[in-house]
């Protein structure tokens, strides 16, 4: 309020303070308030509105009593910026402050007591003057957005990196009730960011924390708790009989590991244990050199490979390490060490608690990655390179795709078709290249469209084949298998007049055929259960308006 701040109760005349510098009175705002510099700060920082301030001040009203002064208390006054803790003309001039800075802020009567005034102190319509010097603020984030979590850092941590969700860290925290009762607290507890486990408030902190960073949240009763959390970690006496309480945590962030979903469907689950060096990955073709313990649920080995002295060495996608472990090293940088969790069917989806985010892997690894070389970039190969580079991918590809290894098959692929692309680009941009040349290079680039696209159908990702479909049509209107795999994915997308479409011209091309005849008769026997079901939807609309 604007009558917090404190003051003496026996006013008495002030005398002006000798001048202490020569600096210029500066208007902050349109508003009226000046601001004269004693002495300048010793950093370019600033606090922002929501920080709490540490300051001594002296005041009076100008040519009048005194408002008092911390340095006679003894101890600096603090308030929050920006929270209407003190007179609005403070909360203006001190966010423009640095720490160390002294400085003799004028604020007129509309940004201070107004027409009011203080009666007796400070009499109506008074123009006050400050005398402040910053001492310190402590950033407070409001990191809910709607005041539910302020956070202010009491340590700062090490480093810039902060946990992001899925990550598992280790937290020390203690809650308070406002009246002081001990909610619930803990030297260590290990947790994964977003899973529910304690109360909403840490887990968002805990997201913009860095390593060692000591903070006090203050929560509101909206982000205190959630099912369970009373009984379990808390005084279940004491939550009962203050239920609408706000509470305040001390939170400090101990460690943390970072967890990467490495397909993005929580299959592949891949915890950081030792960080590796640098910003570079492995890439398909990548010669890696690697270290690798694999295990089952019962903990029982299954396979070892590699050791400092002689490590495994293996080439990137080329199926020759487990498909899942393959993947995961992928995602390695040089140095470092993992744990890779392949989780069986059952235990697939979107966990909500702690308990079945890491439960029951089908599969555990402990990888090394102790160094690895990258195939030669595209860009330092020549035009034949890269169409002898995109047929030996593609011949990997149909091997792969032979195998029903899909997933890998079309990673070949794309490989072989990004290769073959570039050097299609390079003969169009240069007229030395013979014309049976330039169609070589395209029946290669289709091929390697249509081959993908089989992949695509096979992993149920229509709309990829349908793309790639298109993309040789582009070059080759009559393409009949273009025509039939993209009649396919429409098919499966529930787009019946395309899908017919394109199997009428695949017929018309080749009448004879006999897998394009089968699936244009797939496509009429789903239109008419499709006109069927419209029909019946139809009556039953029409007897309802009857």
């Amino acid at each position: 309020m604007e009558d917090s701040l404190p003051t003496i109760s026996n006013p008495q005349t002030h005398e002006q303070p000798p001048q202490a510098s020569s600096l210029a009175e500066k208007e902050i705002g349109n508003h009226g308030l000046t601001k004269r510099i004693l002495r300048h700060g010793n950093s370019w920082q600033t606090p922002f509105p929501g920080d709490e301030v540490e300051v001594h001040y002296s005041g009076h009203v100008e040519n009048g009593s005194s408002l008092g002064s911390s340095q006679e208390k003894g101890t600096p006054f603090k308030f929050k910026l920006g929270q209407g803790e003190v007179i609005k003309g403070l909360d203006e001039g001190v966010v423009t402050m640095k720490k160390g800075e002294k400085a003799v802020f004028k604020v007129p009567p509309h940004l201070a007591y107004g027409e009011a005034g203080f009666p007796p102190l400070i009499p109506p319509h008074s123009t006050v003057i400050f005398d402040v010097e910053m001492m310190s603020w402590s950033t407070i984030r409001d990191i809910t957005r709607d005041g539910g979590v302020l956070k202010k850092i009491i340590t700062e941590g090490d480093g810039w990196a902060t946990p992001k969700d899925g990550d598992e860290v280790s937290v020390k925290y203690e809650a308070k009730l406002e009246n002081g009762m001990v909610h619930s607290n803990s030297e260590s507890v290990q947790l994964h960011v977003g899973d529910g486990k304690l109360c909403p408030a840490i887990h968002k902190a805990v997201k913009t924390m860095r390593r060692n960073e000591k903070a006090e949240l203050s929560v509101r009763f909206s982000y205190r708790f959630i099912d369970g959390f009373e009984v379990e970690f808390g005084r279940e006496e004491a939550i009962t009989s203050t239920r609408s309480s706000n509470i305040t945590i001390l939170l400090e962030l101990l460690s943390w590991r970072s967890v990467v979903d490495v397909l993005g469907d929580k299959k592949i689950l891949k915890k950081v244990i030792s960080a590796g060096e640098g910003f570079v990955y492995p890439n398909e073709g990548s010669l890696v050199k690697v270290i690798y313990v694999g295990k089952r649920e019962d903990g029982e080995i299954f396979e070892l490979k590699g050791s400092n002295e002689e490590p495994f060495e293996y080439m990137c996608l080329e199926d020759q390490v487990e498909e899942s472990l393959d993947k995961a090293i992928m995602t390695m940088k040089k140095g470092e060490k993992s744990q890779v969790l392949v989780f069986s069917d059952h235990v697939q989806g979107t966990p909500e608690a702690s308990d079945t985010v890491f439960a029951n892997p089908k599969v555990i690894y402990e990888v090394e990655l102790l160094d690895f070389t990258k195939d030669k970039p595209v860009w330092k190969m020549d035009k034949q390179e890269k169409i002898e580079a995109c047929e030996k991918k593609k011949q990997e590809g149909n091997a792969l795709f032979k195998a029903g290894k899909f997933w890998l098959a079309s990673k070949k692929y794309e490989k072989a078709r990004n290769l073959t692309y570039l050097a299609v680009k390079c003969i169009e941009f240069n007229h030395n290249f013979s014309d049976e040349e330039k169609q070589q290079t395209k029946a290669l680039l289709s091929s390697c469209n249509l081959n993908n696209a089989a992949c695509k159908l096979k992993l149920e990702d229509y709309v990829g084949a349908a793309t790639l479909c298109t993309k040789v049509l582009e070059i080759d209107q009559v393409n009949t298998k273009a025509l039939f795999r993209r009649a396919q994915a429409y098919l499966h997308t529930s787009d019946l007049d395309k899908a017919e479409a394109d199997s009428r011209r695949a017929l018309t091309i080749d009448p004879n055929n006999r897998d394009i005849k089968l699936v244009y008769q797939m496509i009429k026997t789903k239109q008419k259960e499709h006109a069927l079901y419209q029909a019946q939807l139809f009556g039953t609309m029409i007897s309802k308006m009857n």
